[in-house]
């Protein structure tokens, strides 16, 4: 199996990860923004991929501007996740116990 068809294949456990932290709703909102923020990584990633592929006869990964681009919207959504959770933590400490 090659990787660009186990890539392909990943998206659909992650978008089951993300039907089951949705509908949870136990999961910090910044968190899930984050998560699904992840999606817009691979949205960018894959034209990013085939622009550089295409134009320049590399892979993503050798072309400094569109992966830098497109590791920006990674970087980005793990922010989110960190600073989600975190804001959740540091909610739950300062909540009274009951």
């Amino acid at each position: 199996m090659s990787k660009d068809t186990l890539f392909a294949l990943s998206l659909f456990p992650y978008l089951g990860f993300l039907w089951f932290l949705t509908r949870s709703r136990q999961t910090p909102r910044l968190a899930l923004l984050g998560f699904y923020g992840t999606l817009v990584f691979v949205a960018i990633t894959i034209p990013a991929g085939i622009y550089a592929k295409v134009v320049y006869g590399k892979a993503l990964a050798n072309v400094d501007l569109l992966h830098g681009g497109a590791e920006f919207f990674l970087t980005l959504a793990n922010i989110l996740i960190v600073l989600g959770f975190r804001q959740a933590i540091v909610s739950q400490r300062n909540s009274p116990t009951s």
